[in-house]
């Protein structure tokens, strides 16, 4: 299947990505910002998940889409985003009108970075409200990965984390494309090689031309390249995308489906000591798939969003004590 034309979630008709970040505190905002109220879902894996306004996202809820989505650095602080995103949303005139004034819906999920090194002393005022504006502000098709938004101060295990994002083109011309923003417990590549596990995905030298890994790992049980276990520090949040017409049960499907990404480009994932998550989002631009395009849909969602976790790690600078991909395994530029 070729590749949306940006590799990048806004291939995907119809929608925008904003990021915002602040370098001293190591953390920051990204926003999804479709050009119409989407239809969207949401589906959590992790133990320690931070999210908001996810339950207007149940099936059985009655609001019918959403104005925007957020991915927030910052754990529960990191919250204030969206009402940074809906105030500017509201000043627009979009979102649910009631009693003379308009209510966007912005469901959110966060990650934990507070103990990446930068300066988290703000006080009564954290950042992320004033980031979740200027990522809302600054929506393109076009954006940047790695320590970027939300991906700024992620880290993937013991390698600096990222923002990342890819998308394709399924042989009917429907378009798919995932944002992730990579802060796991658990690392996206085999230690010794440096082979990303989702190396087999990988189009048209993505992340680097990754290596296959060399041998099987020798011990199952190790923990090599994993992230010291500290409990809720850790999460990957991620939103899909597809310009089929789904409903919020078929995004809930999506969803469910895209969490395989996950598992095909981190190890472990879904633990008790991460959050992760995964929006789904339609943008209505095509027809309903039937059941059969429907599986076909969920599938390669689930790759394109494998391929996002590796992009995000791959693009990723070292910050702090965390190196990148391209520190550690002797890499010397992004393309």
């Amino acid at each position: 299947m070729p590749l949306g034309r940006r590799n990048l979630i806004t291939d995907v008709p119809g929608l925008k990505v904003g990021n915002a970040q602040d370098l001293d505190a190591r953390s920051g905002v990204s926003v999804v910002l479709p050009d119409q109220p989407a239809a969207a879902a949401v589906d959590v894996r992790g133990g320690g998940p931070g999210t908001a306004e996810t339950d207007l996202l149940d099936p059985a809820a009655t609001v019918p889409g959403v104005d925007a989505l957020v991915l927030s650095g910052g754990s529960a602080f990191g919250l204030e985003a969206r009402a940074g995103v809906a105030s500017w949303l509201a000043a627009q005139g979009r979102g649910f009108a009631v009693a003379g004034v308009h209510v966007p819906i912005v469901p959110t999920a966060i990650l934990f970075d507070l103990n990446n090194g930068g300066q988290k002393n703000w006080g009564e005022l954290p950042p992320y409200r004033a980031l979740g504006r200027q990522a809302v502000v600054a929506a393109d098709h076009s954006f940047s990965l790695g320590n970027s938004g939300a991906g700024t101060g992620a880290k993937a295990g013991a390698l600096k984390g990222g923002l990342g994002s890819a998308s394709w083109i399924l042989p009917d011309g429907t378009t798919v494309g995932a944002l992730v923003a990579v802060n796991a417990l658990g690392s996206a590549v085999e230690p010794e090689s440096g082979a990303f596990w989702s190396w087999i995905l990988e189009q048209e030298r993505e992340f680097g031309g990754s290596p296959r890994p060399g041998e099987p790992l020798a011990d199952l049980d190790s923990l090599a390249g994993e992230a010291a276990a500290f409990p809720g520090a850790n999460t990957t949040i991620a939103v899909v995308a597809t310009d089929a017409t789904l409903d919020k049960v078929g995004c809930r499907r999506l969803a469910i489906m895209a969490q395989d990404g996950l598992a095909r480009a981190l190890r472990p994932v879904h633990s008790p000591l991460d959050g992760d998550t995964v929006f789904a989002l339609s943008t209505g631009q095509r027809p309903t798939p039937d059941v059969q395009g429907m599986a076909l849909l969920g599938r390669a969602t689930a790759d394109c969003l494998a391929r996002a976790v590796a992009r995000g790690v791959w693009s990723a600078e070292s910050l702090g004590e965390h190196p990148c991909w391209r520190e550690r395994y002797g890499r010397s530029s992004v393309d």
